[in-house]
């Protein structure tokens, strides 16, 4: 698991600021959920974490080392599945340790993540023979393959159908509650992040700063209807913008 320090980053591009001057920490094993507006940054401080890109004023470190490029250890989900049509779903999740030389030795690894997401009788299927939550499993097998410390997830579930999405909210959970790893979770959903996160991290719009870091004291599993989170999420929500009236199911931080 890895403890994250964000430390007062700025980043844009060209003319355009997106974050500014961010702060941010996680704990080793934490799962943080990052709302904000579209378009304010969400998915840029993701990419800085995972070392696709350099801040341009301040620091990213992960375990206390800064963060100067990708590593295994570094795992970033996207929205879209992003699956080489033309491979199988073993071979899709094979690409990582492919990449690293390793593809002999990580057979039982390979097999392993592709349980772990319960496509065990897919293992053969290309992307084409898939559902929609199908091929996002796909996806968390080929970045939960190389074990990773730390798994970035940018909006995993927002493609999906709304009982899709309930169910793979379920099975993100259940693996990392199982998987020993920090993450870090970009949604636009409320109740998602309330109903998965250890804490919930509001963002401005563009350039983004830190509203608020909200931290959900509920046991698990939670529920939607939960009195405690209908408070928190009225207390987001009024912080994002929206009328204190709208605080039903499906309220997304879409701005």
């Amino acid at each position: 698991m890895s403890a994250i320090a964000v430390e007062r980053v700025s980043h844009g591009y060209g003319a355009l600021e997106v974050l500014d001057d961010v702060t941010l920490r996680a704990e080793a094993g934490e799962l943080v959920a990052i709302l904000g507006p579209s378009g304010c940054g969400k998915s840029t401080l993701l990419r800085l974490l995972a070392g696709l890109e350099t801040p341009g004023a301040g620091t990213v470190a992960v375990d206390g080392a800064r963060v100067d490029g990708p590593s295994p250890e570094r795992a970033l989900v996207f929205q879209d599945p992003t699956l080489f049509p033309w491979r199988t779903v073993r071979q899709n999740v094979a690409i990582g340790p492919q990449a690293l030389g390793r593809l002999k030795e990580s057979a039982g690894a390979i097999d392993e993540a592709i349980r772990l997401v319960g496509l065990d009788g897919f293992a053969d299927a290309r992307p084409q023979q898939l559902s929609g939550g199908m091929a996002q499993r796909a996806a968390l097998a080929r970045a939960l393959v190389n074990r990773p410390s730390l798994l970035l997830l940018d909006e995993p579930l927002g493609r999906l159908d709304a009982l899709t999405r309930l169910s793979m909210q379920r099975e993100l959970l259940r693996l990392w509650q199982d998987g020993g790893f920090t993450a870090l979770l970009v949604t636009h959903d409320v109740d998602e992040a309330l109903v998965l996160a250890d804490r919930v991290v509001v963002m401005s719009p563009r350039p983004a700063r830190i509203l608020a870091d909200i931290r959900v004291d509920a046991e698990r599993p939670r529920a939607h209807d939960d009195p405690r989170l209908t408070e928190l999420r009225r207390s987001i929500l009024g912080l994002l913008g929206f009328d204190e009236a709208v605080v039903g199911r499906g309220a997304t931080a879409a701005g």
